[in-house]
């Protein structure tokens, strides 16, 4: 099977690699990376057709577009490891880097590497597969449907590792229909090492990097976890003991059940989405020491740590440039442009979800920072009022705290969350934004790493 019909393309790996890699091509990436720009205009009006459709319909369509792209249960053990990371490493320009990152997936992460002129190799992938027949609150019938599946993808590939994820919080349109298979390279793919050895400048580094994040899990098999919930607002004790949030949630979408009755959990893994498996670490030390390559570790805690301190280094660096420092972009999932913020001279702040948990991590930052002009936040737009989601009316609040221009950038605020015309109309905003900074030389890795580790919880140093 080929890996582009593999993989999921609406994830935020996916996402982060196409933003990454046409960055490093110098290219933005219109309609999320899916669609050439020409096509924004007429699949913005497409998509605000469904915008107006009543949200039962709203909802259908956008579980049948995840649908669309799942591959059929019968087919995920023709899956394979090798064209996985051939494919990842296909997008990057053929060139010499000075730095590779390779590991968790992070937005912020995706803008420190445009910084520095880094590709970044990511550890985990979203492997959507196919089935039906299961209710999004039933975790031990989505675990019956595809267990079988989830064994045969891992007997074909002995370096994955498999992270069963269901979460019917914030995915439940999504895996009505489909389930959501994560796999985790345990061993550097061959890929992978030919992409380094071939396209590290000599004398680079190699960055792991690690988000330590874990979750709680049941195991299926040595290589094989299931997680049942993930990060957003709920909590691992919400998902598994329910609670009023989790009652309300089921009321509203006319669940037969007021709580959820997962697997037990017999032990902790990495986070699926965002954790990193440290197998991995054992064998990028291993590779580094055999090449004589540089080897750092760039760890955290949680996936919005490294937030504020990017947007702390970007500030910096355009203070240092003489350009203007106050013009924020605040980005969610996989809504991120590192070409349009160099252009526009923008802060980036990457918010990972659109929930009050990580609006009040933007908060707490426009604390502790001099005050913007301008705010411009991107929304990503997941379908479903999930538990602790932030209206877009608070949101709006958080805009309001520019000086000047506070906007929901490309957001129809009424239709939120479900306005799915948002993933065209955002880049098209941006676009319109006049002022071009031309694209600076890269950082310098020392003096990036030295600005990284002043914040709490981020340790950037050698890996030996």
């Amino acid at each position: 099977m080929k890996a582009s019909r593999a993989v999921a393309a609406f994830d935020s790996s996916t996402g982060m690699l196409r933003a990454l890699s046409r960055f490093l091509a110098g290219r933005d990436i219109p309609a999320i990376g899916q669609l050439p720009a020409a096509l924004e205009p007429p699949l913005s009006g497409l998509l605000g057709t469904v915008n107006r459709l009543p949200t039962a319909a709203q909802e259908r369509v956008y579980a049948a577009s995840g649908w669309a792209e799942a591959i059929p249960v019968r087919r995920a053990g023709d899956v394979r490891s090798e064209a996985l990371s051939a494919w990842v490493t296909g997008h990057y320009p053929r060139r010499r880097y000075p730095m590779i990152f390779i590991g968790s997936t992070n937005g912020a992460l995706v803008h420190l590497a445009a910084a520095l002129d880094a590709p970044w190799l990511p550890q985990t992938l979203l492997l959507p597969v196919r089935r039906r027949g299961v209710a999004p609150d039933d975790p031990h019938g989505d675990l019956a449907a595809v267990r079988d599946a989830g064994r045969a993808l891992l007997a074909a590939n002995p370096d994955l590792a498999l992270h069963h994820m269901h979460d019917p919080n914030q995915d439940r349109l999504m895996i009505a229909g489909m389930t959501y298979f994560r796999v985790k390279w345990s061993r550097l793919p061959e890929a992978y090492r030919r992409f380094i050895h071939d396209h590290l400048a000599p004398g680079g580094t190699l960055v792991a990097v690690d988000c330590t994040l874990r979750w709680p899990t049941t195991r299926i098999d040595d290589r094989y976890v299931f997680q049942f919930g993930a990060l957003g607002d709920a909590t691992p004790e919400e998902y598994r003991q329910g609670g009023p949030r989790v009652a309300d949630l089921l009321a509203r979408y006319g669940a037969p059940v007021r709580r959820w009755d997962p697997p037990a959990a017999d032990g902790e893994s990495p986070e699926a989405e965002w954790g990193l498996q440290p197998a991995l670490l054992d064998d990028l030390t291993t590779f580094a020491g055999q090449h004589r390559i540089d080897l750092h570790l760039l760890r955290f805690d949680t996936p919005q740590r490294l937030s504020p301190a990017v947007a702390d280094l970007y500030r910096a660096w355009y203070a240092n440039r003489g350009l203007p420092t106050g013009r924020l972009l605040v980005e969610s999932f996989l809504l991120l442009d590192p070409w349009q913020a160099l252009r526009t001279g923008s802060v980036p702040y990457w918010a990972v979800f659109g929930t009050e948990t990580f609006r009040a991590g933007l908060e707490a930052y426009l604390d502790a920072t001099d005050p913007y002009d301008e705010i411009r936040i991107l929304l990503f737009n997941h379908g479903t009022d999930s538990i602790g989601l932030g209206s877009a009316e608070s949101w709006q609040r958080t805009a309001d705290r520019a000086r000047k221009i506070g906007v929901l950038t490309g957001a129809d605020a009424t239709a939120y969350p479900r306005d799915f015309a948002s993933l065209v109309r955002s880049h098209r905003e941006l676009s319109k934004i006049r002022t071009h900074y031309p694209m600076p030389l890269p950082l310098d890795a020392a003096d990036t790493a030295a600005m990284l580790t002043t914040q709490e919880q981020i340790v950037w140093r050698p890996a030996t």
